[in-house]
């Protein structure tokens, strides 16, 4: 009987420990350091229009994380535009992570789907030289009740991206969290910073 129990007790001890190894193996991100930086690149939503001053989502981030947080946020840019902008983000603040959330612009101003995924393709693999790892989050088509465009799930599928599609698609169909028809207000972002450190702590990085 005794011999019974140590049998068991063993095959219990092995079963929690592969159950913590493939725990462990989902964290698709490697831990953050204190020092750690975070650069959150992108447009007006990167950038907090419709927030007060110190309010967008990558100051709340920070306070969050306990880490540098770097607002890398251009109003008004297209894709394109930030694939010529993102090399010096690199150089210049040599980050850990970075939050990538563009190509609304693109969406709105109906330029190309498929030009946008080139671009934010070539973000991905350049961010990733560097050294850095990624995290994307969708955008939504210009309807108000539509989800993050296609071209966004089939980067996070074809690279393997870290991914958030639902968080602006839900954001924005909220007015109470909206400044205006495509942006957010303080309570908005806040709400973003939220879940994107949510997502950070459940892919491993915190």
């Amino acid at each position: 009987m005794k011999r019974l129990f140590a049998q068991l007790k063993v095959s219990v001890y092995g079963l929690c420990a592969l159950f913590l190894l493939a725990c462990e193996n989902d964290k698709t991100l490697q831990p953050l350091t204190s020092d750690a930086v975070i650069v959150a690149f992108g447009d007006s939503l990167t950038d907090g229009v419709g927030a007060s001053k110190g309010k967008a989502y990558p100051d709340v981030l920070a306070s969050l994380t306990s880490r540098e947080v770097i607002n890398a946020g251009v109003s008004g840019e297209v894709t394109a535009e930030g694939l010529q902008r993102l090399p010096l983000i690199l150089e210049t603040h040599n980050p850990d992570l970075v939050i990538l959330m563009e190509g609304g612009n693109d969406i709105l101003r109906n330029l190309s789907h498929a030009q946008a995924k080139s671009n934010l393709a070539q973000m991905i693999q350049m961010i990733r030289l560097s050294g850095a790892e990624v995290v994307m989050l969708g955008i939504p088509e210009k309807n108000l009740f539509s989800d993050s465009a296609d071209f966004y799930d089939q980067l996070a599928e074809e690279y393997q991206v870290v991914y958030d599609g639902e968080s602006m698609s839900e954001l924005l169909k909220t007015r109470s969290l909206k400044s205006d028809s495509i942006h957010l207000n303080n309570a908005g972002y806040q709400e973003l910073a939220q879940r994107i450190f949510a997502l950070l702590q459940e892919q491993g990085a915190l």
